[in-house]
């Protein structure tokens, strides 16, 4: 048998921070960095006889998220403690929630290559996140750092229904874009802020019994998430195809090498020993509540797509790539306001923004120009105050130095060349120097005429008027 004969069955455990001020139980701040140790109180720190305060926000984060994926929200949640030693979980147990979570029975919709597809959410519960250790590189001791202990964790659990390593990535993507639109998260992954652990297992394909799972834990790169799947289900395949038998276990994914590793048994939720938190209230959720909630959330990536296809005309490609990222449909909107060209913007985007985010490695949201100055750029393209080729410069420019582009262009002088006589005097200068090109053109090579322009662009540097040059080449041509 082949891989072919085999279904891949993929579940995620997607633990999100939230974006409050203050941590999940205290008043600690949850900004990220800081001298170790230095965001902590007796009560993170779990100093004996602190008590846990629930930071009502927390719980208003977790509902948003629940309701903008379509769950149903608990009237009465409580949280629950889940016991296991670490030395970075300084109470050696966690609070979390277990049999009462605050938001079950929602679904997330993606697009794949073989049209849209639910998956399903068992549940999203609020938690605490652990510590953080700094292991000595020459293998001497670890350090512990409690800046992040009990900071607010959402974890989003999924059905089993994700069958490829695209699929897991498509709604990761998803899930990721959500919480940024309705503003719970910065899922900043590179700094632990979107994570996921994932469950990975094989059948052989027309059996409805699940595999024994591999569980890979916090990982937080797609393009590893997506590795570390199809590396994880061949070796299953393997394995079973030469006799043998999958273990249920907890696996190390290491990047450089590409394979995955063991580290210890998976845990159930009996190796927990889960029992509700003595500490804390019954979480009490009215209609009215989450009613409130709901008139707070933004217009969602669906509808604006459908708005950005439908009202302004784009293409189904572009609004797509477009609302993928709220900072990059922030953008589009706050230069569309200037502007009012959708299809300019978007191009300029899907270009020449994407590829700057790109090699910075950086968001839109942390562009070094505004998007009123995109805006403003693309007015003056408009208004043939600048070609399209100047303004690649200026945009260049606008990168290292942020200032308004009609202040880069009057710094640089790079107006365009409007004028007829300056435009005729050039046209037929560069006609006296290219006899042959005229030749060509009058011998049906109309790529003549795109030589003789460029070479008029390239004498103005770039700054006279392309159509103007093109429509007097051609009258000059036809003479």
């Amino acid at each position: 048998m082949s891989k072919e004969d085999y279904d891949i069955v993929i579940g995620l455990e997607v633990h999100s921070e939230l974006s409050t001020k203050t941590k999940i139980f205290c008043s600690c701040p949850t900004e990220f960095g800081g001298e170790p140790n230095t965001h902590c109180c007796p009560v993170c720190m779990a100093m004996p006889g602190a008590l846990p305060v629930l930071n009502k926000k927390v719980v208003e984060y977790a509902i948003k998220a629940g309701i903008a994926t379509n769950c149903t929200i608990a009237k009465e949640s409580k949280n629950d403690r889940k016991n296991y030693f670490y030395p970075d979980l300084p109470k050696s147990y966690q609070i979390s929630q277990f049999d009462m979570p605050l938001c079950t029975n929602g679904f997330v919709e993606i697009e794949t290559e073989n049209g849209p597809k639910k998956i399903r959410l068992v549940r999203i519960h609020i938690e605490e996140d652990a510590g953080k250790l700094n292991h000595d590189e020459y293998g001497r001791g670890s350090l512990v750092d409690l800046n992040r202990a009990g900071v607010p964790l959402i974890e989003i659990v999924s059905e089993p229904d994700i069958s490829s390593a695209s699929e897991a990535e498509a709604y990761l993507k998803k899930l990721k874009s959500i919480l940024e639109y309705i503003e719970v998260s910065d899922c900043k992954m590179q700094e632990g802020s979107l994570r996921a652990d994932v469950n990975v297992s094989v059948k052989k394909k027309g059996t409805d019994e699940l595999g024994t799972r591999t569980e890979m834990k916090n990982m937080n790169s797609f393009r590893s998430i997506v590795r570390a799947i199809e590396y994880e289900s061949e070796r299953q395949i393997e394995v079973l195809e030469n006799g043998g038998i999958i273990t249920q276990e907890t696996l190390r994914w290491d990047d450089v090498s590409g394979k995955t590793f063991s580290m210890r048994d998976k845990e159930d939720a009996q190796d927990y020993r889960y029992f509700p938190e003595p500490d804390l209230a019954m979480i009490r959720i009215s209609d009215e509540y989450v009613q409130k909630i709901s008139k707070t959330l933004p217009e969602m990536p669906e509808k604006r797509k459908a708005r950005y296809i439908e009202e302004l005309g784009l293409p189904e490609y572009d609004a797509n790539i477009l609302t993928s990222s709220k900072h990059l449909s922030d953008l589009f909107e706050r230069a569309n306001n200037v502007c009012n060209n959708p299809k300019a913007v978007s191009n300029w985007i899907m270009s020449d923004i994407i590829k700057i985010l790109n090699e910075e490695g950086i968001e839109a949201d942390k562009l070094p120009f505004s998007a009123e100055q995109l805006g403003k750029l693309i007015n003056l393209i408009d208004k043939k105050t600048i070609s399209t080729s100047i303004a690649k410069t200026v945009l260049e420019e606008m990168t290292v130095n942020p200032k308004d582009p009609e202040e880069i262009i009057k710094e640089k002088g790079l107006i365009q060349i409007s004028d007829e006589g300056a435009i005729k005097e050039i046209v037929l200068k560069i006609l006296e120097e290219n006899p042959q090109s005229i030749a060509d053109y009058k011998a049906g090579r109309d790529r003549a005429l795109g030589f003789l322009v460029g070479q008029a662009m390239k004498q103005t540097k770039g700054k006279a008027n392309p159509q103007m040059l093109n429509t007097m080449f051609l009258e000059e041509l036809k003479k």
